[in-house]
């Protein structure tokens, strides 16, 4: 049985993977945080003064990656478009455990029926769509509750609170594609993967530094000869 976060991280990098299987994978404090937004979102609108201040919307501006007003007009949008939005807000279940035929892991929400899981990230939306981890992460969860609920899940929701933006996610022949790739990198793991060479990953990588690869621009290193 494989786990969310093993085929969100391949998906990604599989030396990442590697790298991480050795370490405390226990997400940091902050992202409770933006969990909790997460469910905040009606609250928010209903107080867009409370800023910092004591009541039940109040919104913690340094949590915050664009400004609240943007980030308020952003969620304003989602109520409007998603017609799941008050599911989003109140949610049939919070950091749900689901267990599937290939995988398992936490669902940050599974909204009530029909059901469909919803994914919280504490990162920045692409700008269309969501990143190629993520949409495994969702395809991921989507099976596991199908198979779970008996029934047919064919999408599936990703937040990425922190800038007001929540996309959904139907499992395309292409979504899927990447998921069982995903699967099969994750299986086959059992040494160390070549390392990627200079990319935007790797800049952002916690294990840049341990992996070797450079990260530096070409100009960077042109100056460093």
């Amino acid at each position: 049985m494989l786990a969310f976060s093993d085929l969100r991280t391949a998906a990604y990098c599989p030396r990442q993977l590697w790298y991480a299987r050795q370490t405390d994978r226990s997400p940091p404090d902050s992202v409770a945080a933006v969990r909790d937004l997460a469910t905040r979102y009606d609250d928010a609108l209903a107080n867009p003064d409370g800023v910092d201040a004591d009541a039940p919307g109040s919104l913690d501006d340094d949590l915050l990656e664009v400004p609240v007003a943007a980030w308020l007009e952003r969620v304003r949008g989602v109520r409007e478009r998603e017609p799941r939005f008050a599911d989003l807000c109140d949610p049939a279940g919070v950091d749900v455990f689901l267990s599937g035929r290939e995988c398992h892991g936490v669902a940050s929400k599974v909204l009530p029926g029909p059901p469909i899981p919803s994914l919280v990230s504490p990162g920045r939306p692409p700008e269309q769509g969501v990143w190629e981890p993520h949409a495994v992460w969702a395809v991921a969860a989507a099976k596991a509750l199908a198979w779970e609920r008996e029934r047919r899940v064919d999408e599936a929701i990703v937040e990425y609170p922190r800038y007001g933006v929540v996309r959904r996610v139907r499992l395309t022949t292409r979504k899927k594609a990447a998921y069982r790739r995903a699967i099969r990198t994750v299986r086959e793991l059992d040494a160390l993967p070549p390392r990627l060479e200079d990319t935007s990953k790797c800049a952002s990588c916690r294990f840049a530094e341990e992996c070797g690869v450079k990260t530096g621009t070409l100009r960077s290193r042109l100056a460093g000869d």
